[in-house]
């Protein structure tokens, strides 16, 4: 597909290779690392009995008819910190593991959870495309973290656990069958007798530290701007440790610890989920390779000029304005983050002499940037593999999801400006 759009685009022929390679190379370059180490991290909790504990804990505490909520809540607290893909694999298991226990749909307790963490992804920072955007803006990140989550909130339940019953209604096989996807796997762990398995405290400690170490790192990095102690090697430190890739490397090694040697579990043995962990997602990251072809191409190729050109006079709002144009650039080429940022550079002009307030901007772009997420976007295929959904069951689950946090975004984005 990617060749065929790069001819179709009229791209010269000896620039489509390189294309190709480069947007396959800065997708992997990425993701792979977080993704891979992500998946390793998941399957050592899975393979000891911590995510089993952790399962069992949240269901002792919440009751099994609002475990859909313990899911969701868990999923916004992780999303806060964690980007897109690597909560997805450090949820993953967890879930899959209380869906076996309560006999509940695995996809019934996973919208919920994938929404959360797209949610939190397109509204709040640290994540890249809410921060790179309002320092483009030049807003005030505590604001955007502020207007965020009054605009998440409402957001998550209405497209998470309110979406799920209709989605249920139209899309039944997608909850009925027994999963078969890829990540899925992850999550097959063997069943333990709950006093065999790691205690809560230390399981919950384990998968939670890529976000304590994000957080902490986030932090510093405040103080450093405030202190303006650039440069300074403390801070350089702390920035490569709060690195995603730094991160799931130190939680890697941890998990290696306190789910493995500290309960006398051979290195052997951790060495074999460590290696079935990264065969249950080696396909999954040729196709996300490839969606980033495709990206690529669509961006080499002109597409967002042509945007851009579409826009270029118009007298609408700001605030809709950007949506749109985040939207259209993100059915385009596939990439929120991408399109938000593509649409900062097209809207900032048009703001001159409007009084638009610029953190609601930012959440407008970022609310269009993940509408309807679709066969060239990494984020499809991955809950899609994720699932084992069919093409058909993604795009009428995950895609429709995708379009309700964008356009409920949007809506609560405008009824907030008319009180600030």
């Amino acid at each position: 597909v990617s060749f065929f759009i790069a001819f179709a685009l009229g791209m010269p022929i000896d620039e489509i290779v390189g294309s190709i390679q480069d947007g396959l190379g800065n997708t992997l370059g990425g993701i792979a690392l977080v993704f891979g180490l992500g998946a390793i991290l998941g399957k050592l909790i899975a393979d000891a009995g911590g995510a089993q504990r952790i399962a069992m804990t949240l269901i002792d505490i919440f009751g099994e008819k609002r475990i859909q909520w313990a899911v969701l809540a868990a999923g916004f607290v992780l999303g806060i910190a964690l980007f897109f893909e690597v909560g997805l694999v450090l949820l993953i298991p967890i879930v899959y593991q209380i869906s076996k226990q309560t006999k509940i749909s695995f996809l019934w307790l996973g919208l919920p959870m994938a929404t959360a963490l797209s949610v939190t992804h397109a509204f709040l920072p640290p994540h890249p495309g809410p921060t790179v955007i309002a320092q483009q803006f030049d807003a005030n990140i505590g604001l955007v973290l502020l207007y965020g989550f009054i605009i998440a909130i409402p957001t998550v339940i209405l497209a998470g656990p309110l979406f799920t019953v209709f989605a249920r209604k139209f899309v039944p096989t997608a909850f009925e069958k027994e999963p078969s996807g890829s990540m899925a796997s992850i999550g097959e762990a063997k069943q333990f007798k709950l006093e065999d398995t790691p205690g809560f405290a230390v399981s919950a400690f384990t998968a939670l530290f890529p976000v304590i170490l994000m957080g902490v790192a986030t932090i510093v990095s405040l103080f450093e701007d405030t202190l303006g102690m650039e440069g300074n090697w403390f801070f350089d430190l702390i920035g490569v440790i709060g690195a995603p890739t730094t991160v799931m490397l130190l939680s890697v090694l941890l998990a290696l610890y306190t789910m493995g040697i500290a309960r006398n579990i051979p290195m052997k043995e951790l060495m074999k989920s460590a290696e079935s962990s990264i065969a249950a997602i080696g396909m999954m990251l040729l196709i996300l390779g490839a969606g980033g072809s495709l990206k690529q191409v669509l961006l080499d190729g002109g597409v967002g000029d042509t945007v851009a050109e579409i826009f270029a006079d118009s007298t609408m709002s700001p605030l809709i304005l950007a949506w749109l144009i985040a939207a259209l650039m993100r059915i385009a080429q596939g990439s929120a983050t991408v399109s938000a940022l593509a649409t900062a550079g097209l809207v900032i002009p048009m703001m001159t002499g409007t009084d638009v307030n610029v953190e609601l901007m930012v959440l407008a772009t970022g609310a269009g940037s993940i509408i309807a997420s679709h066969v060239n976007d990494t984020g499809f295929w991955i809950v899609k593999e994720s699932f084992g959904l069919s093409m058909k069951e993604t795009f009428g689950t995950w895609t429709v999801l995708e379009t309700l946090i964008s356009v409920f975004g949007l809506i609560f984005v405008l009824i907030l400006s008319l009180f600030v």
